[in-house]
């Protein structure tokens, strides 16, 4: 049997065995795929799901409505509460048999349009990408098998069927990012199951790039400096309410400088919902505000 016979005979097993445990997220274009992590539980990327009510379809054409347990933004995780049917969970592999080169099965049922199985190889460990909110994602996998739009959310999986990891992210140019199936997933994954959605506090603002905070900042004649341009305040919104205006550049949060939206990420993390104190230069102006996250009682 010659590789290629191989290869097209685990697709054919996979498709026959794992197919089972992968479903359709929503209906028609623009739906995505998850996987049976538990009886009444699928997981898939938190980009898949609108709202609180989800459409699940599994490999057999039925089709259950599911509500979120508990989903995190930032991480691109959800799991749904439905009715499985039975269907089995995907067995996880164990990380460290995870390396470039390691052959990659990709699942997906692209919003229930039918069950897809494609081959191809980690190109790469260890990488980096942005969440829907623009937080940092590390430690994903990077691999080769094609994926068709609505395949976020379904799995990566070895020869045997075994997980190795959530695709989530298209590079281009043929390239795909997975979260790993490592033991923080499935630490997360069951917390989410249980309903303790992760939240983070948001300031409710939009930040210029670097580039071009710094043309912007040129242009009327004002100094370079190291920060974060705000572009927009929404409100009402804890920025809003602590004075954060258009133009404002963060120079500093937490009493750390603020070079990057990661440094923003990280003080907001540390404080929890309760307090942030932002440096900012308006102008050439600089001064410091308090922003605090939880709303003001309005009956005091």
């Amino acid at each position: 049997m010659t590789i290629l016979d191989e290869i097209g005979t685990s697709i054919r097993q996979l498709a026959e065995g794992a197919g089972a445990s992968v479903v359709g997220i929503g209906q028609r274009w623009g739906a995505g795929s998850g996987i049976v992590l538990g009886e009444g539980q699928v997981l898939t990327n938190a980009h898949n799901v609108r709202g609180d009510q989800v459409t699940v379809t599994f490999a057999d054409g039925r089709t259950a409505d599911g509500s979120v347990a508990g989903h995190d933004i930032d991480s691109d995780l959800a799991v749904i509460s439905v009715d499985t049917g039975g269907t089995p969970a995907l067995p996880w592999a164990s990380s460290a048999s995870v390396e470039i080169g390691t052959p990659a099965f990709a699942l997906a049922n692209p919003g229930g349009r039918g069950l897809r199985v494609t081959f191809g190889f980690v190109s790469g460990i260890e990488r980096t990408f942005r969440g829907p909110r623009g937080r940092r994602i590390t430690g994903s996998l990077e691999h080769t098998a094609p994926l068709l739009p609505g395949s976020s959310g379904g799995p990566v999986l070895d020869a045997d069927g075994q997980l190795l990891g959530i695709n989530t992210n298209r590079l281009g140019e043929g390239f795909y990012l997975a979260i790993p199936a490592d033991e923080a997933l499935r630490g997360r994954a069951d917390a989410l199951a249980r309903g303790e959605t992760a939240t983070s506090p948001q300031l409710g603002i939009a930040i210029a790039p670097g580039h071009v905070a710094r043309r912007l900042r040129r242009a009327v004649g004002l100094p370079d400096t190291d920060g974060l341009l705000i572009r927009e305040v929404a409100d009402p919104s804890p920025a809003a309410r602590a004075g954060l205006a258009p133009g404002d550049l963060i120079v500093a949060a937490a009493g750390q400088p603020a070079r990057s939206p990661d440094d923003l990420f990280d003080a907001l993390a540390a404080a929890r919902g309760g307090t942030l104190e932002l440096k900012v230069v308006r102008g050439t102006d600089e001064r410091t505000l308090q922003v605090t996250f939880t709303e003001p009682d309005q009956n005091a």
